[in-house]
Formats: structure tokens, C-alpha cells, sequence
């Protein structure tokens, strides 16, 4: 990514070649805010449409988005330098996601009657969730479609309208949703602002609803601060440092299998991806042989057949070397890879063993294709060294006996059992960690509610046996409520000695 000097636009570079792929404008704070002022007048007509309109143009963008998936994957892999097929894997995630949030938005937001209780027998009780109006989307260069698409579908689903920022690394992907979506549509519903930090920064104070950001924990925290100034709420989804547990049970070969994909998939810029390994001493040494068997044929470069892309966003690359370095440092072992897997535009797979626990390596997010593996000597050390950061975004556990048990002691907003990144690509699950991996959900009826607000109502059906909210109350209408109190509430639970 390169800026001209008159800072009016700025080019996106293939990481692969380095050539430019396009040239796009730095939207001005005075242009964000008439893109939120567009989208303001678009929601009103979007919300205004009955949850069958709104799937209805849903689905057409998601068949057009199906018929040229292959030239939006083209514009991830110029930009990204991702490998086609992984793209395509990405693309095809993103129009499952789509079809689901069109089509279960009705379920889980229209109104609906919620039991009133004795006290309050005479009302009729309902909610509903009610779209919010814009809803500003800063996206992240990782997974460029997937990723924010995580928040716009669910958020128009919902009846929003949506303003995206893309990364500076993939504004093009952003471009290729809004025309998209502007071509089926018709309206400006779905926007895109293309620019730096600055245009981020702007979105967030030009008056949107909220804001749904993914991206690193200290951006995170600059946006949540941007957002403050005008009580804006936001979603942050940032970044993790995701652990996979073996036991003693597990199935070893599909175990480093997965293990393998978590850390090096997208050459390891993943938030949810495999970064710390925890194996079971019994098992411990028939893991670490098979992940290093399997990793032999694993490279990263610009040759056809290569399974790995380049880092896409060049000041990583010193943050890897750094991390790889300082485990070493303080007497960790590569076993596969090393410093020098780092390269000017690559970095090879490097797996490390005997780090300590404190080091960069296992504590901070390291996001290339490296991974820690240590021994423990039992679930319960697994679990304490797992929830051992201050991220707690993703997991994985593989065991064939106590899986649920073991994953259901892990603090993170997700686990798969036995597989790896499961939870991501099914559609009804919530997405989303807790602590520096940022908090609210998108994906699955959580995240179709995290765009809205809960609109309740009461209706009185009948008069009220009791007459509590007058200033015309008797003393006798008080004394049967306190009687009233006493036979629903009166018999506590009798607490059990020890």
C-alpha cells in the first residue's frame, strides 16, 4: 500500500509482486459523512421493507456475488496474496453466512409474546428487535470478504444500512461489494469509504449507530475511544493467540493435521488461528514427530503449487522474526523453520519447542506461520496454560472421551472439538472472544441482534385485579399485594449444610 503526496489517493499493492493493483481516493472526513448521510436516507426505505423484501434483494446479491465468485476471488488474491483456492474457500463461507442471515432474520427478530407474570397478568407483553439505522463496518486485509461481511450481512439482514471502510491493504474488495450490491440493489444501502486510519476515524464520529471493527487490539482501542465521543456503541472483534489441546486419547495424525492447517492456513494471519499446542506428555513425542513430518512439504512462495501466500502487511514480518528470535533467545528450539524463515516477502513454516511461557511467542499475537508446541502433563496443566493470556478468542480441543468436558473449561468465546475453526464457518453460532480479543458477536442470532435494539411494548388486555400505579391506590390494595408477594415468593430454597 503506497499514498501519493497530495494524500487525495493511495494504490494497493499485490504483496506477491508488489506491483499496484489499483488506485483508489482517501475519503475525506466531509465525504464519510455524506456517504453516512446517503445511508441514513437508503435506511429508511431498507428498514421499512417487510423481512421477506429485504430477503428477497438479499438473495439476489448472494446469486450475483455465486456467479462471480471467481472474480471476486481474483481481486482477494491480487490483494491479499492468498492462494486462489483459499479465496474461493473464503468466498464461499461468506455466501453461506449471507443466505443464512437473509433467510432466519424474521425468526429471531420479529416481535414476539414474552409471558407477563401473575403480578402483571392484565398486560400483554412482546418484543421485538428494531434495525439500529447505519452501521459503520471497519474491516481488516486478512480475510477481506468473510471477515466484515460477518457484520454487513447480519446488519442488513437486520434492516440496516451499512458504511464500510475496508483495510487500506483491500480496498478493492470493498469496491467489488458496494457495486455489487448497488447493481442488484439499487440504492445506496451498503456504501463503501476507501482511505488510512484517518477515514476509520472519521466513520466512527460521523454518526453512525454503531460500529463494528475488526483488527488489532490497540486499534481496537482507538476506535472504541473515537467512538466515545459521541456514545457510539461498537462491536470489537480483535486479535487472539488461540490454543490447541491434545490429550492422551486424541487421534495424533488428524491432531498435527489441524494443528498444522490452524498455524500456517493463510500463511498464519489468522485471529482465530493455531498459535500455542498443549500435548499430553504420553503423546507428546508421536505429535511433535508427526507435525514435523507433515510440515516438510509445506512452503511458502510465488511459484504455482505453493500452499502458503506472502505476510501481507510488511511491518508484520519484523514482528515474526522478533517472536521466533525471542524464544530462541531464551532457550526455545526451532525444530522446523527458524529465524531465518523469514523473509523479505515469505515466511516459511517454523515450529517451536521448549519456549517458555512468558516469552513474546506464547503471550502476544504473532499472526505468520509459527506455532509453539509444549508437553504438559495433564488436561488440568492444559487448561491453566491455555486460559494463560489475556486473549481468549478461539480454541481447540482433540480427545475422543472428554472433549466437552475439557473444552467447556477453556475461557473463549468458541471451541471446536476434534476439527479446527469449525465454529467460524457455521452460520447459527456466535462469533466472538472476550478480554483483549474484544467483546459482542456477529454471525448467528447474536450477531443478527447485536445490529439492533429491543423494542418491548405492553398492552393492557383487561383492568388490573389491584390498582398499584395510581395515586388513588388503597391501603387494602397494598396489603393483598403484600400477601400476593408472599404466596408466589414467600418458600425460599432450603440451602444444604456442608
Amino acid at each position: 500500500m503506497t499514498v501519493t503526496e497530495s494524500r487525495t489517493t493511495f494504490d494497493s499493492l499485490n504483496p506477491i509482486t508488489g506491483d499496484v493493483v489499483a488506485t483508489h481516493p482517501v475519503h475525506t472526513d466531509e465525504d464519510v459523512r455524506a456517504a453516512v448521510a446517503r445511508a441514513k436516507e437508503a435506511a429508511g426505505w431498507w428498514s421499512a421493507l417487510t423481512f421477506d423484501e429485504r430477503k428477497t434483494h438479499l438473495m439476489a446479491w448472494k446469486g450475483v456475488i455465486t456467479r462471480r465468485v471467481a472474480q471476486l476471488a481474483d481481486v482477494m488474491h491480487q490483494e491479499t496474496g492468498k492462494p486462489h483456492g483459499d479465496a474461493m474457500i473464503e468466498a464461499a463461507l461468506t455466501i453461506d453466512h449471507l443466505a443464512w442471515a437473509a433467510g432466519h432474520a424474521e425468526k429471531f427478530l420479529r416481535r414476539r409474546r414474552v409471558p407477563s407474570g401473575l403480578v402483571m397478568a392484565n398486560q400483554a407483553a412482546s418484543v421485538a428487535y428494531v434495525p439500529l439505522g447505519v452501521v459503520g463496518v471497519i474491516g481488516p486485509w486478512n480475510y477481506p470478504v468473510f471477515t466484515p461481511m460477518g457484520s454487513i450481512a447480519y446488519a442488513l439482514a437486520a434492516g440496516n444500512a451499512v458504511v464500510f471502510k475496508p483495510s487500506e491493504y483491500t480496498p478493492g474488495v470493498g469496491e467489488w461489494l458496494a457495486r455489487t450490491f448497488l447493481e442488484t440493489v439499487g440504492r445506496p444501502v451498503l456504501q463503501v469509504v476507501t482511505g488510512l486510519g484517518e477515514t476509520g476515524a472519521a466513520l466512527c464520529r460521523a454518526g453512525v449507530d454503531k460500529v463494528a471493527f475488526t483488527g488489532s487490539t490497540e486499534t481496537g482501542k482507538r476506535v472504541m475511544a473515537a467512538c466515545a465521543e459521541t456514545l457510539t456503541p461498537v462491536v470489537i472483534e480483535a486479535g487472539g493467540k488461540d490454543a490447541l489441546i491434545v490429550d492422551a486419547d486424541a487421534d495424533i495424525e488428524a491432531a498435527a493435521d489441524a494443528a498444522l492447517w490452524g498455524a500456517c492456513a493463510n500463511a498464519g494471519q489468522t485471529c482465530a488461528g493455531v498459535e500455542r499446542v498443549y500435548v499430553h506428555e504420553r503423546v507428546y513425542d508421536e505429535f511433535l514427530a508427526t507435525l514435523v513430518d507433515k510440515s516438510r512439504d509445506l512452503r511458502a512462495d510465488d511459484g504455482p503449487g505453493s500452499h502458503l501466500g506472502p505476510i501481507t502487511m510488511p511491518k508484520q514480518l519484523d514482528i515474526i522474526r522478533g517472536h521466533i528470535q525471542d524464544a530462541i533467545d531464551r532457550g526455545g528450539r526451532a525444530v522446523v523453520g527458524g529465524v531465518d524463515a523469514v523473509g523479505d516477502r515469505f515466511v516459511q513454516p517454523t515450529i517451536l519447542v521448549d519456549v517458555p511461557e512468558d516469552s513474546r511467542a506464547v503471550q502476544e499475537e504473532t499472526y505468520g506461520p509459527t506455532v509453539t508446541v509444549a508437553k504438559v502433563r495433564d488436561m488440568d496443566e492444559a487448561v491453566e496454560l491455555t486460559n494463560g493470556t489475556r486473549y481468549a478468542l478461539g480454541s481447540t480441543v482433540f480427545s475422543r472421551a472428554r472433549g466437552m468436558e475439557i473444552a467447556e473449561r477453556i475461557r473463549a468465546g468458541m471451541t471446536a472439538i476434534n476439527g479446527v475453526i469449525t465454529f467460524a464457518g457455521v452460520p447459527s453460532l456466535p462469533f466472538g472472544g472476550i478480554g483483549d480479543s474484544g467483546f459482542g458477536r456477529i454471525h448467528g442470532p447474536d450477531g443478527l441482534r447485536e445490529f439492533t435494539y429491543p423494542k418491548a411494548i405492553t398492552r393492557q388486555r383487561f383492568k388490573p385485579m389491584l390498582a398499584l400505579t395510581t395515586f388513588a391506590r388503597t391501603e387494602k390494595a397494598e396489603q393483598q399485594l403484600a400477601k400476593m408477594i408472599t404466596v408466589l415468593h414467600g418458600r425460599g430454597t432450603t440451602i444444604p449444610k456442608k
